[in-house]
């Protein structure tokens, strides 16, 4: 259910970190063969010009997306919650940074970001502090900046469930509503995408997948 996100401190970051800490490089390979993630990717970096400053929210183990962009010569700022994940992706990708952190907590100045990527990294946050985040990594964006942002698109808030083995806390948005509220954050959405992905795990089901890419107006 994509990468980890949330508060270090007490509550959902506190939970997001352990499930996450729990998952580790496991975590990578159950999803290391999603089509639709690195046709999203070769998406954000077709629009970025050379030597671009991105912001990977919930970078996880640093794979695929930070290491894709920092492979391109990008240069990326990678935030998680997990220490975990943020140390294993700091040996995996030396040539991004990676902080850990809460997204929430972090200061972002205006326009700080030539791109965003929010990669499943919202879906632990409560539904207004989704929308609240958004906005801020919008601001955070150079104008005409990128965002690309996927979510699992589900009418949920605040509903346990269990994720490859590991308790969780959800809440998400459907298709047409993540897409209305990327819009209301300050983005012209200029493409989405819908796919059906299954995690390469053995407590693995059948997910959808729901992607949204677009500019800072």
């Amino acid at each position: 259910m994509g990468d980890s996100q949330g508060r270090a401190g007490e509550g959902h970051g506190s939970e997001a970190a352990a499930v996450f800490d729990a998952l580790g490089a496991e975590y990578e390979r159950a999803f290391a063969a999603s089509a639709a993630h690195r046709q999203s990717l070769e998406r954000l970096l077709a629009g970025l010009t050379p030597g671009s400053s991105v912001l990977d929210v919930g970078s996880g183990t640093g794979r695929p997306t930070a290491q894709t962009l920092a492979d391109a010569g990008h240069r990326v700022l990678g935030v998680d919650v997990s220490p975990v994940m943020t140390a294993l992706a700091a040996r995996q990708v030396p040539g991004a940074e990676f902080r850990c952190a809460d997204i929430r907590d972090l200061p972002l100045a205006e326009g700080e970001f030539d791109a965003v990527c929010v990669y499943f990294s919202l879906l632990q946050l409560e539904r207004g502090e989704q929308s609240d985040l958004l906005e801020r990594l919008v601001r955070s964006l150079r104008p005409g900046g990128l965002l690309a942002a996927a979510t699992v698109p589900v009418d949920v808030a605040g509903v346990d469930a269990v994720f490859m083995g590991q308790p969780v806390r959800v809440s998400s948005f459907g298709a047409e509503e993540f897409t209305a509220l990327t819009a209301r954050a300050g983005v012209a959405v200029e493409w989405t995408h819908s796919a059906l992905f299954t995690p390469d795990h053995p407590a693995g089901e059948p997910e959808p997948h729901f992607f949204v890419h677009g500019r800072r107006i």
